[in-house]
């Protein structure tokens, strides 16, 4: 039975939600489509200090790859 899911892949980290979802606006603009994930705190307290993830399609992760090495980030 063939299906048609994919798997994600971490394209890129970062420590605030800020940078991540600029990145990941940025793959979209160039037709990738990417996601956020990971929380987040201005509260370190709180225990969300885990990294904020950038994750694209395992199809789309070289292009999205060369992207984000291409912009500095």
């Amino acid at each position: 039975m063939a299906t048609d899911k994919q798997a994600f892949k971490t394209v890129a980290t970062y420590a605030d939600r800020t940078r991540a979802e600029i990145v990941a606006a940025m793959l979209r603009d160039n037709g990738i489509p990417a996601g956020v994930f990971g929380a987040d705190s201005s509260y370190p307290s709180l225990g969300y200090a885990k990294a904020i993830e950038v994750k694209v399609n395992e199809d789309d992760y070289e292009t999205a790859l060369t992207l984000v090495n291409s912009a500095g980030e």
